[in-house]
């Protein structure tokens, strides 16, 4: 069969519209680059009242489950724009381009040391993350998003109640690690149990798709747990301590994380596989290393070159890999930013598995899954990376999708696969830098 182009098979989409629940930290659903592709509720309008009986008055875009409201943006965050933040992206743009010069490096060491700085940061990257993962779910695409936020703007600390546990100074140590573990299993089941309530929702609101761009990396974990021990043993873990009761806090994430994909069995769920570099088989990411026949991992490249040097990866918990360095999307109020993380990399996914469902209403979520695993462009550099050895690519996918229609999932792929060609490079990088850690994925803990 005469190979297509990417671009050529691309014209032939439906016009039909899947929905992606983009659970993250909120959706200018005002930005004049996402109209026409934010998702709204048939059944409610906005009276202050419950029109649909859901329990969400006034969800006509989507809900705040991190304030229990309908208020998917808080604009008053704006005043985080400041010349500092945007530079810091700017020169990390170039970082990871190899094309830093040595004053740029001077002022992100100094901005690192500023607390100030550091602080806006955080609060910046939260107010715009989600409408940035927004606008890649939906770009080139009838995809539509519904804003799910849970993440909050400021993220505050869970451990300032626990040192009211730790008052009795004569308890043993087996008992204070007993303790500790309690707090951090039933912290780790109150979040899901939250989750578990978001994609309820998400599901229930016949959602395709649902983006998570957030999560615990270990190695944000290793805080949580540390700072969590020293409170109670008043005194610093040893290495061996700190690695069990991270492991514990994390294998607890991850259990109850299958409420979550339970919740919304009709809906994939692509999960970001995290921003620390390491290997999730070895050093656990929540929730991206749920395993369900609705979950995909997702780590990040630089176009179809290399993996990007701040992405996770493993070869069992880590499906596929995709663009996630240097991506411009949008932020709100009308503005734009480029971005780099698995942040970007999971709604690119997002964006092609709901492209699939459109072209095929009929397929599952595993289905879906197969077909995004089963016609990726395969990649050397993938080989013990992730799972599906390559890089998904859309046109491949969504032309699989539609052949599916006429045949089975596994000709559809196969067919799919001697007729799209893999994706050439858009640029190359002269020097780039594997070195760059950008922020953390967007924290469910502080």
């Amino acid at each position: 069969m005469k190979k297509i182009a990417l671009a050529l098979f691309a014209c032939t989409m439906t016009a039909q519209a899947a929905t992606i629940a983009v659970i993250d930290s909120g959706l200018d659903t005002q930005h004049t680059g996402l109209a026409g592709n934010i998702w709204s509720n048939p059944k409610e309008i906005a009276d202050a009242r419950d029109n649909d009986g859901n329990g969400y008055p006034d969800d006509i875009h989507g809900w705040n489950f991190a304030e229990t409201n309908n208020k998917l943006i808080d604009y008053k965050y704006e005043s985080t724009y400041t010349a500092d933040a945007f530079k810091f992206f700017e020169i990390q743009g170039r970082q990871l381009l190899g094309q830093a010069t040595e004053a740029d490096r001077a002022w992100v060491a100094a901005a690192r040391q500023d607390k100030e700085i550091m602080a806006n940061l955080q609060k910046f990257g939260n107010f715009v993350h989600g409408t940035h993962v927004a606008g890649i779910s939906v770009r080139g695409s009838s995809n539509e998003a519904m804003g799910l936020k849970l993440i909050p703007t400021e993220v505050k600390p869970f451990l300032h109640g626990l040192e009211m546990e730790v008052s009795n100074k004569s308890m043993t140590e087996d008992v204070r690690m007993k303790l500790l573990k309690s707090t951090l299993g039933a912290l780790a089941q109150q979040q899901m149990i939250l989750l578990e309530e978001i994609a309820r929702y998400a599901g229930d609101q016949k959602a395709d798709v649902a983006n998570g761009s957030f999560g615990t990396g270990y190695n944000q974990a290793k805080m949580i747990t540390g700072a969590a021990f020293k409170i109670l043993f008043f005194r610093d873990a040893k290495p061996e301590e700190l690695e069990e009761v991270t492991m514990h806090f994390m294998n607890s994430l991850i259990s109850e994380g299958q409420r979550m994909a339970k919740a919304a069995p009709n809906t994939l769920f692509v999960f970001a596989a995290g921003n620390d570099g390491s290997d999730n088989d070895k050093y656990p990411t929540s929730p991206t290393n749920i395993k369900a026949d609705n979950v995909i991992s997702v780590a990040a490249t630089y176009d179809v070159q290399f993996l990007a040097g701040f992405s996770n990866y493993g070869i069992k918990m880590v499906d596929v890999a995709a663009p996630g360095m240097l991506i411009n999307s949008e932020i709100p109020r009308n503005r734009m930013l480029q971005v780099s993380g698995t942040s970007q990399a999971a709604p690119f996914v997002a964006n092609v598995a709901a492209q699939i469902k459109d072209s095929n209403p009929a397929l599952t979520p595993l289905e879906i899954k197969k077909i995004l695993i089963g016609t990726v462009d395969y990649k050397e550099f993938l080989k013990e990376k992730v799972l599906a050895r390559g890089i998904v690519n859309t046109g491949r996918a969504v032309m699989a999708a539609e052949l599916s229609k006429s045949v089975g999932v596994t000709e559809a792929i196969s067919r799919s696969r001697s007729s799209v060609r893999d994706v050439e490079p858009s640029r190359e990088i002269v020097n780039p830098s594997v070195n760059v850690m950008p922020l953390p994925l967007a924290p469910l803990f502080q």
